[in-house]
C-alpha cells in the first residue's frame, strides 16, 4: 500500500472539538495561559463621555474584533454603565459570528446597582444573565471595591480596552495598574 494520496480521495476536514473536550482543555491551562486569552475594558459612564456614544461603540467593537482576531476569546467586563455594559454587549453580540468567545461579568460588591436608574438596572441583568461568569469581587460595599474589581479584571488579563478622557479617577487608575503590572493597554477617545 502507497503512501501517496490518491487523485480523487475525499480529505474529511477535521472532527469539531466537544464541550467535554473544550472542558477538559480548558482545566489543563495554567492561569498564566488562560490570561493570554483574556481581555479586559475600563471607561467612563456616559455623562463624562466627550464623544457620540455611537462612535464609541463603533470604535468599542473594531477594538474587540482586533483582539479576537489577536487570538483573546474571553473578555472581562466590570459591569458598569457605559463602556462596560457597551462592551459586554458587544461581546455577546459577536458570539453570532464567534461562538468560542466567552464573558466574564466581574461585580465589584452585591446589588451595586441599587441606586441606577431602571433602564441601567435592565441593560445591567439581561447581561449577567448572558455572562459565562460571574465574579463577584468584595463581599461587600467599601470605597475600595470599585478599585479591587478592576485589579481584579486586569490581574487577569493581557490586554486592557480602555475608553478614556486624560482625566483622573478610575479609567487612569485602572489603565495606571495595567502598566505597571506590563498589561497591554489599548485607549480609546472618550
Amino acid at each position: 500500500m502507497s503512501d501517496e494520496i490518491r487523485s480523487g480521495a475525499e480529505v474529511l476536514p477535521p472532527r469539531p472539538r466537544t464541550v467535554r473536550e473544550k472542558a477538559a482543555e480548558l482545566a489543563r491551562m495554567t492561569e498564566a495561559d488562560k490570561r493570554k486569552t483574556r481581555c479586559c475594558f475600563t471607561g467612563h459612564r456616559p455623562q463624562k463621555l466627550c464623544r457620540p456614544v455611537d462612535d464609541i461603540k463603533v470604535d468599542l467593537e473594531n477594538e474587540i474584533l482586533d483582539a479576537i482576531h489577536a487570538g483573546y476569546t474571553t473578555f472581562i467586563t466590570g459591569m458598569a454603565c457605559g463602556t462596560d455594559i457597551w462592551a459586554g454587549k458587544i461581546v455577546v453580540r459577536l458570539r453570532d459570528r464567534f461562538p468560542d468567545l466567552k464573558l466574564i461579568a466581574a461585580v465589584p460588591f452585591p446589588n451595586f446597582t441599587d441606586s441606577w436608574d431602571r433602564e441601567w438596572q435592565e441593560k445591567y441583568e439581561e447581561l449577567i444573565s448572558a455572562a459565562d461568569l460571574v465574579k463577584v469581587v468584595c463581599s461587600a460595599f467599601s470605597e475600595d471595591a470599585y478599585q479591587a474589581r478592576n485589579q481584579w479584571m486586569v490581574d487577569h488579563s493581557s490586554r486592557v480596552i480602555a475608553v478614556y478622557d486624560g482625566k483622573a479617577g478610575g479609567t487612569r487608575n485602572t489603565i495606571n495598574y495595567a502598566r505597571k503590572s506590563s498589561v497591554q493597554v489599548r485607549c480609546l477617545a472618550g
